[in-house]
């Protein structure tokens, strides 16, 4: 059980990290000049608080612990993968029916799902493997 807390908090904490990073910082004029008129003031954190939670959680479920014991390239895979469908899923949607959404959007936004998750997952990896190995 320790190995699995290890890298959901490992995967958990990069990826927060990063989307700080990205959406505070990296892509937040991208985000405002696109969709700035659909964006709320402040976020919702519990919300947010729950997504990430959740999707750590499928990230984990789906890309890091089906590839235990596996080498790395293959969680990285997995992972790129999941992110692609997730984001696409919500990028094609809001293509499909929010008037004015932006395709340049769609198509970063769904590269940084690949990116974000891939990276998160690898440090889920990394951190079963080193808790495995070392118990």
């Amino acid at each position: 059980m320790t190995r699995y807390v290890a890298a959901y908090t490992a995967l958990l904490a990069v990826m927060v990290a990063l989307d700080l990073l990205w959406l505070g910082v990296i892509a937040k004029p991208l985000y405002q000049s696109g969709i700035g008129h659909l964006m709320a003031a402040q976020p919702k954190v519990g919300v947010a608080v729950l997504f990430y939670l959740v999707y750590a959680l499928g990230v984990l479920l789906f890309a890091v612990l089906p590839n235990a014991g596996a080498p790395w390239r293959q969680t990285l895979m997995s992972a790129a993968l999941f992110g692609f469908f997730a984001y696409a899923t919500y990028d094609l949607t809001n293509l499909a029916t929010l008037r004015e959404w932006p395709l340049l959007l769609s198509v970063i936004d769904i590269t940084w799902g690949v990116v974000v998750s891939a990276t998160a997952a690898l440090a889920g990896h990394w951190a079963l493997t080193w808790v495995t190995h070392r118990g």
